[in-house]
């Protein structure tokens, strides 16, 4: 019993000392890909261009879609009024404050989609992003 103790806590300790010899020897001071890495990630945003423009587009529709669409402002202006209407002041309040969140959304989106303009159009003038 004493022996396979013994046997135990050696093991142990040699499995301490590799581990940390590994990791030890496995610094060498150098970078690894993933910190080395500079630039501003401009091809890939050209590469993502086309989606966000479709994205931005997409979310401003549905923002702007009438009482029958689901997302719309209108849609949530009418279900607080309803709300209103019903006497629930609990459920207008909540209604009132997503809606408050809603309409601070569409501008937010119409300045992204500003601001993707010009970076559309750096994207073809400089090769998508490709490097020099």
């Amino acid at each position: 019993m004493k022996n396979a103790r013994t046997t135990a806590l050696a093991l142990t300790a040699v499995a301490a000392l590799l581990a940390t010899s590994g990791a030890a020897a496995a610094d060498t001071g150098k970078p690894s890909p993933a910190q080395a890495r500079t630039g501003d990630g401009a091809k890939a945003l050209c590469k993502r261009v086309p989606k966000i423009e479709k994205r931005l587009q997409r979310a401003l529709d549905r923002l702007g879609g009438g009482p029958a669409q689901r997302g719309s402002v209108n849609r949530l202006e009418k279900r607080a009024e309803n709300a209103r209407k019903a006497g629930h002041k609990e459920i207008e309040t909540l209604l009132n404050d997503k809606l408050t969140f809603r309409r601070s959304l569409v501008p937010a989106l119409e300045k992204r989609q500003k601001d993707l303009a010009p970076v559309k159009s750096w994207c073809k003038t400089h090769r998508d992003g490709a490097a020099k």
